[in-house]
């Protein structure tokens, strides 16, 4: 670790600013972490930065590098790298190679990468080479940051989010189950918003019936989720908006598993909880996901805590006084 109070002063203000890089790829590359680089000279200051743009892209250290436009100045340099240099030949070449090549003397890393193919190796890959490892600088950070990956390869099994909104006094609709806007236009932004960062959007059979939902990002800028109903007995025409747009649509049924254009039929044979589905959710790609209802698919996660966060809007003036109840609520 950092030697003196100044060095870890230092340490932080520049591992900080990586974490700000990384970041920005929130949304845009998984099933990959999000990573952000920076490069740092003595004198100069920072030289070169950058992160993981898109999934299947270069990563942040070589987009960091690349940034150096005196080639020179690398080895007297410092890279701050917030996950682990990776050590395997995947879409891109190892970045531990890269920084050993370049003959980058000290690395500074937030967190170790827990990804099998990593998991260690890359530091391990430096060390050897003789370059200076520092390890665990806002690793905290780090963490949250890349919460729902750090679960997902962990795991084995998608970051869970369930999403809904209810009425003052805690109902999801009224009695007859007619749709009701509850949300305002800033809270619809801030759900758009949280779908642009998720792999997938899930619904229940009977939330398609009645909403007829798009699942869209239309209030915020970024890419539309996928989008994954759960349809037992595949009952549901596929002339809903759902099965609009260019992206998948996973079919969660009991019958057949099938891939026809962007339709894609996943078969589960335990009902009893999510955890097959999201199981193979998990082998098909999707490492998080947003559940939006309704009723019966919400209580399909909540019997038995089969989520990781929940994300709940409550009307500040809305009254239903008897309605459909939120699963596990006790009305």
């Amino acid at each position: 670790m950092a030697n003196s109070v100044s060095d870890i002063a230092v340490h932080q203000k520049y591992m900080q600013r990586a974490l700000q890089l990384a970041a920005l790829g929130l949304g845009k590359v998984s099933p990959n972490p999000m990573v952000g680089a920076v490069v740092v000279h003595p004198e100069k200051g920072i030289i070169g930065e950058g992160y993981h743009q898109v999934y299947g892209g270069p990563h942040a250290e070589v987009n960091a590098i690349a940034q150096v436009t005196d080639a020179s100045l690398l080895s007297e340099s410092t890279i701050y790298v917030t996950l682990e240099p990776c050590s395997h030949f995947g879409k891109t070449p190892p970045c531990a190679n890269l920084i050993i090549e370049k003959g980058i003397k000290k690395v500074v890393v937030a967190l170790q990468d827990p990804n099998p193919l990593v998991a260690g190796r890359g530091i391990a890959l430096l060390k050897q080479a003789g370059i200076e490892v520092i390890t665990g600088v806002l690793e905290q950070e780090a963490t949250l940051l890349n919460k729902t990956f750090l679960h997902h390869i962990r795991t084995g099994m998608p970051y869970v989010y369930l999403k809904w909104a209810q009425s003052t006094d805690g109902f999801l609709a009224p009695t007859d189950g007619k749709p009701v806007l509850i949300s305002n236009e800033v809270h619809q932004m801030q759900v758009h918003k949280q779908r642009a960062e998720v792999d997938a959007i899930l619904l229940g059979y009977n939330t398609v019936i009645n909403d007829n939902p798009a699942l869209t990002v239309r209030h915020w800028t970024g890419r539309n989720p996928q989008r994954i109903v759960v349809d037992p007995q595949l009952a549901l025409p596929l002339t809903y908006q759902i099965f609009g747009g260019a992206e998948t649509v996973w079919i969660i049924n009991s019958q057949k598993t099938d891939t026809t254009n962007r339709i894609k039929y996943l078969q589960v044979t335990n009902w009893d909880n999510p955890t097959e589905m999201l199981e193979l959710l998990s082998k098909n790609g999707i490492g998080s996901l947003v559940v939006e209802g309704g009723a019966k698919t919400l209580a399909w996660f909540l019997n038995g805590n089969h989520y990781q966060e929940k994300w709940v809007y409550t009307h500040p003036n809305l009254y239903f006084a008897n309605g459909i109840a939120i699963p596990n609520s006790g009305k």
